[in-house]
């Protein structure tokens, strides 16, 4: 039986600058959650000192969204966990705005 979809998203070319900004990847975040209509419990975020990327991870009554990203290389990377059919969200038009990304693979299980 199975219960739920994750995408695993790895999004590259982003822009470094955007990739080191905690508040615009929680506008991502916000976006997502928003147009998914996803509900958030709670969220755990960690900015990595000097030249480092971000780390979050927002617990939803669905399961989770979580994002690593790597700003020496320009790359994201995002898992979606949701134990609802939920539409396709279009990563690679939203992460090409919001982050710069030129490159956007997404899996569905």
């Amino acid at each position: 039986m199975i219960v739920g979809t994750e995408w695993l998203i790895e999004a590259a070319g982003c822009d470094a600058e955007r990739l080191r900004d905690e508040a615009g990847l929680r506008a991502v975040f916000d976006s997502i959650i928003a147009d998914l209509g996803l509900k958030a419990i709670d969220s755990i975020w960690h900015k990595f000192p000097g030249e480092g990327g971000v780390t979050g991870l927002v617990a939803l009554t669905e399961s989770h969204l979580a994002c690593h990203t790597y700003p020496e290389f320009g790359v994201a990377t995002f898992n979606l966990y949701c134990c609802r059919e939920r539409p396709e969200w279009p990563w690679a038009d939203r992460l090409g705005e919001m982050l710069g990304a030129t490159d956007v693979r997404v899996r569905s299980v």
